[in-house]
């Protein structure tokens, strides 16, 4: 079993992902995606070109933009209904 995710933790994942590049970030994988150049993750500014990664890795290291504060936005309103019926 692992240990609750406390506020401070949920914190930390907050303002490292609120100091990331914006998104949303794309993965273009090379001979998946395009036909021309390297795999490369897009963002809202500079692209990230990563070497050594599989396609799944990569597909993962994108989508983490987008899904780290979207997990974060529904742990914090699961805590607060259960907060909320906890009170009840």
């Amino acid at each position: 079993m692992t240990e609750p995710l406390t506020e401070g933790l949920l914190s930390e994942m907050e303002r490292r992902s609120a100091r990331a590049t914006p998104g949303p970030w794309k993965s273009w994988v090379e001979g998946r995606d395009h036909c021309a150049g390297d795999s490369v993750i897009t963002t809202a500014a500079d692209d990230i070109y990563v070497i050594c990664a599989s396609a799944d890795d990569q597909d993962f290291i994108a989508s983490a933009r987008q899904d780290v504060p979207a997990l974060i936005r529904e742990i914090r309103r699961l805590q607060a209904l259960l907060q909320s019926a906890q009170r009840t």
